[in-house]
């Protein structure tokens, strides 16, 4: 994966855009705000999200909907990522200001996207967002509890702690997630058939079961690492 472009504070380079692009989006609230107040808010964004492929060709593969940010995975036939976000946060943005009698900039900045080179980083992409809902304190998977993990320094999770983890993450609503595992049923505008292939698995119910594991074994490990603590020159390694 290398960096598409950085947040403030730091030289801008060029902006890397190609046909057929691969890229992990991400935005979040300015201020670090919420960008999703309530349910209909969430069902604003993912109307609009659902609108990229006819406006722009643009495929979503993955999303998640956090209150103060979100993620994506998508690919872009045409190299228009920069065009498709533009549209999709200042549609929304409009909506939402207008919504809550507010005005301004509702994200902080541009959006910040990585492109996603190889197959196994498009996998580690995927269980990194998918997992989002779950990397929180309460359920030890916070900042704290992470990087103790990555040094070694703490023991493997509960029984309890486990089946909270993956209570949440199954039933989270505000995100693909549920749609790949079978869970519940996909919004038919989200491209799966590329994350699950890479999965493994000869049947649709092989793959769904196979990205499953991948995904839940992380929670019940206790480690979920951000694939870019590994970006290095730009590449993951």
């Amino acid at each position: 994966m290398t960096p598409l472009w950085f947040g403030a504070g730091m030289a801008r380079p060029l902006r890397i855009e190609q046909p057929g692009g691969r890229y992990h989006v991400t935005a979040r609230g300015n201020e670090r705000k919420e960008v999703f107040r309530d349910d209909a808010d969430r069902f604003r964004f993912l109307a609009l999200l659902g609108e990229l492929g006819e406006r722009f060709g643009l495929r979503v593969h993955a999303y998640v909907l956090m209150d103060n940010h979100y993620h994506l995975l998508v690919d872009t036939p045409e190299a228009n990522l920069s065009r498709a976000m533009q549209w999709l946060g200042a549609s929304y943005t409009m909506g939402f200001n207008r919504r809550h009698n507010r005005v301004g900039h509702l994200f902080q900045g541009r959006f910040k996207a990585h492109i996603v080179e190889e197959d196994a980083g498009w996998q580690e992409a995927a269980r990194y967002l998918h997992l989002n809902p779950v990397r929180v304190g309460r359920l030890g998977l916070g900042k704290r509890q992470r990087a103790a993990s990555k040094a070694g320094a703490i023991a493997k999770p509960d029984a309890e702690i486990i089946a909270a983890r993956l209570r949440i993450l199954r039933q989270y609503r505000w995100s693909s997630y549920r749609g790949y595992a079978g869970y519940g049923a996909p919004l038919v505008w989200v491209w799966q058939e590329p994350l699950c292939r890479l999965c493994g698995g000869g049947t649709e119910a092989e793959r769904r079961a196979a990205l499953r594991e991948h995904t839940e074994a992380a929670v019940r490990q206790g480690v979920v690492e951000r694939p870019w603590d590994r970006l290095v020159a730009g590449l993951v390694l």
